[in-house]
C-alpha cells in the first residue's frame, strides 16, 4: 500500500507506517539536518527536502492509500508561543491540501496535546470539518472564521448527508499506555474516504500505570524480577490496600519504565563503541525540570527549541545525581531501532528525537489502518470474483 509522508522530521511516524506495511512514494521534510538523518538510515526512500507549500501533491499520485504526517506543532505546543492559526508555522492547511489533491483512502495526522486546550477548541472543530469536506476550500480573502461558518452551514445542510471523509473523533493517546517507556501524550486525527467501509477504531491500551503500581507495591514482582531494591518510597498502608484490591481488576501489562528501556546500555561516562551513546556533561535540575526517575516511564522528551534540550531530558538517579540522556538512550525512549543513527551534534540530534512520534506508537495506530484497508480491498476483490 502506498503512503505519502509529510513533515517527517527524523522519521518516527514514517518508520511506524513503514513497519505497519505501507510503502512511501515520498517523504517530505524541510529541515536539512532531519533530512540528513533520513537519508543516512533510509537511502532508498524518496526524500524531498524543502517547503511542502511548493509541492503539487497530485504529482505523487491520486491512488494513495494513506497520507500521514505531524504538522509542525510549535503553534500549539505548551512550550511554544501559542500563536496557533496566526502562526505561519501552522501546517494543518497543507495537510488538508494534501488530502484534497490526492484523495487518499485514509489519512493519519498527529500533533501535541496542547492543541486540545480550550482556547483552541474552535480551531480543532475547524480542522475536523476541513478534513471532512476537503474539497470545500478556503476562498481568497476569506478568513478562517468565515470559512468555518461556511463549512458548518454545509455540514448541517445537505452536505452532512454526503461527507467526503468519515473522521474518528480526535483522540489523545498516552504512549506509556501502549508499551512505550515515556509518558507522552499526542492527539491523533484519523479519517477514511467515504467510499471505504472502514469500521475502524483506535487500538486499545495494552499497558497501565495501575499495573505498574501493583507490580511494585502489591506483588513486588517489579523489583524482584530486576534484582533491585525499591528505589521509591513505599506508599501508605491504605494506598497499598487500595492497590491490592484493584489488582484483581487489572488485566493490562505494567507501564514500561526508563530502566527497562536503557538498562542494558553501558554507562556513557565510560567510552563505548555504541553509536550515539556519548556522555554529555552539565545536567542539573531546576524548578519545573527535575528529570525522569528510573523506575517510571520517562517524562516527555523535549525538542530543546531554545538551545540545550529541556531539563526533562535527564535521568534522576535514586542516589540524587543527574545525567543527561544520551542520544541513544533518548532514541530508546522514543522506540527508534538501535541501528537508526542520528546526524549532527548532541543538541541537534536531541531536537530531532524530541520532535518525533514514538515509532512503536505510530506502528500500532498505522497497523490498525493498514489492516482495515487490506480487509476492504480483499472484500472488493471477492465481490468482483463473485459477480
Amino acid at each position: 500500500m502506498k503512503a505519502l509522508e509529510l513533515f517527517a522530521g527524523a522519521g518516527g511516524l514514517a518508520l511506524g507506517t513503514e513497519k505497519a506495511g505501507f510503502k512511501h512514494v515520498a517523504v517530505a521534510e524541510w529541515d536539512a539536518d532531519a533530512c540528513s538523518t533520513l537519508r543516512l538510515n533510509r537511502p532508498n526512500w524518496n526524500i524531498i527536502e524543502g517547503d511542502v507549500r511548493h509541492l503539487t501533491y497530485s504529482d505523487f499520485g491520486t491512488d494513495l492509500d494513506l497520507v500521514a504526517g505531524g504538522p509542525p506543532c510549535q503553534p500549539f505546543s505548551l512550550g511554544g508561543r501559542h500563536k496557533a492559526w496566526n502562526d505561519e508555522r501552522d501546517m494543518f492547511p497543507e495537510a488538508i491540501r494534501a488530502v484534497r489533491e490526492t484523495r487518499p483512502k485514509a489519512f493519519l495526522f498527529e500533533n501535541v496535546r496542547g492543541l486540545t486546550r480550550q482556547s483552541f477548541s474552535t480551531y480543532i472543530e475547524y480542522i475536523v470539518l476541513q478534513l471532512t469536506y476537503p474539497s470545500l476550500n478556503r476562498k481568497k480573502r476569506e478568513s478562517w472564521q468565515e470559512h468555518l461558518s461556511r463549512l458548518e452551514q454545509h455540514h448541517t445542510g445537505t452536505g452532512g448527508n454526503r461527507p467526503e471523509y468519515k473522521i474518528i473523533p480526535p483522540r489523545i493517546l498516552n504512549a506509556a499506555d501502549y508499551g512505550i517507556p515515556q509518558k507522552r501524550e499526542r492527539i491523533f486525527f484519523v479519517g477514511f474516504r467515504a467510499d471505504v467501509n472502514a469500521q475502524w477504531s483506535f487500538p486499545e491500551a495494552t499497558h497501565s500505570q495501575l499495573a505498574l503500581q501493583v507490580a511494585k507495591w502489591v506483588t513486588g514482582e517489579y523489583w524482584s524480577s530486576r534484582n533491585i531494591v525499591p528505589t521509591q518510597a513505599t506508599p501508605s498502608d491504605k494506598k497499598v490496600a487500595t492497590l491490592s484490591q484493584a489488582s484483581f481488576e487489572s488485566i493490562l501489562s505494567p507501564w514500561t519504565t526508563l530502566r527497562d528501556a536503557i538498562n542494558d546500555l553501558p554507562d556513557p561516562v565510560l567510552k563505548t563503541d555504541i553509536a550515539n551513546h556519548i556522555y554529555q556533561p552539565g545536567a542539573k535540575p531546576y524548578p519545573g525540570h527535575t528529570g525522569s526517575v528510573l523506575d517510571e516511564p520517562s517524562k516527555t522528551l523535549k525538542a530543546g527549541a531554545h538551545g540545550v534540550p529541556g531539563g526533562e531530558n535527564m535521568i534522576a538517579f535514586p542516589d540524587g545525581t543527574y545525567r543527561y540522556l544520551t542520544v541513544r538512550e533518548s532514541a530508546r525512549v522514543q522506540t527508534f531501532p538501535d541501528d537508526y543513527l542520528f546526524t549532527g551534534p548532541w543538541s541537534e540530534a536531541m531536537r530531532q528525537i524530541g520532535n518525533a512520534v514514538p515509532m512503536e506508537l505510530a506502528t500500532q495506530v498505522a497497523k490498525q489502518i493498514y489492516d482495515v484497508l487490506n480487509r476492504t480491498e480483499f472484500e472488493k476483490r471477492l465481490v468482483k470474483r463473485c459477480v
